[in-house]
């Protein structure tokens, strides 16, 4: 029963994951600036960088001391990406 129950799981992840792969965007998100094209991932990324250096600032104006920083403003970067992301593009 459980070799019937794994065959089933394998068969329902691989559907889900061709499924995925035959999804496609409709158009590619880019943003114009002075007449270029770029792409909006990197104009939120770099929003994020700028937003990750104000975080930390407040961090240490406030004498809070970041634990793991090499693990801290990496995920902080990561974090203002994703939802500078999802507010103006999704």
């Amino acid at each position: 029963m459980t070799i019937l129950q794994n065959s089933r799981s394998v068969r329902l992840l691989s559907l889900l994951l061709v499924a995925s792969l035959l999804s496609s965007c409709s158009r590619a998100p880019s943003i114009e600036v002075l007449g270029s094209f770029f792409p909006a991932w990197l104009v939120c990324f770099i929003v994020a960088i700028v937003l990750t250096t104000l975080a930390q600032l407040a961090l240490l104006r406030l004498r809070v001391k970041a634990a793991l920083p090499l693990l801290v403003y990496p995920s902080l970067a990561a974090l203002f990406t994703f939802v500078l992301w999802l507010i103006f593009f999704y």
